[in-house]
């Protein structure tokens, strides 16, 4: 996923997850640097209750590796959309 702004809606494939299992994407922006958050919200998409799903992410330079979990004991099959924001940080 490719959009340089800090912050999106992103709609997910819809292919089955494996119950506790998770798949990663790349998000690429130009808005993102190794010293920021990836703020990450379920926004649509789901059957259950938002606790189906945890989400996670790693930045860098440009773009973050963006983790979402299956929490459930069963496969989901869902095209979620998920919002994320983009939180400058710095180190101190």
């Amino acid at each position: 996923v490719t959009l340089n702004k800090p912050s999106a809606l992103i709609t997910l494939n819809n292919a089955s997850l494996a119950a506790n299992s998770a798949v990663t994407f790349v998000f690429s922006s130009t808005s993102i640097t190794a010293t920021d958050a990836l703020v990450i919200n379920l926004v649509s998409g789901y059957a259950g209750t938002a606790a189906d799903y945890s989400f996670s992410a790693v930045c860098a330079a440009g773009f973050a590796v963006v983790v979402v979990r299956n929490m459930t004991v069963g496969a989901l099959a869902e095209a979620i959309v998920i919002k994320a924001i983009v939180v400058k940080g710095a180190n101190a």
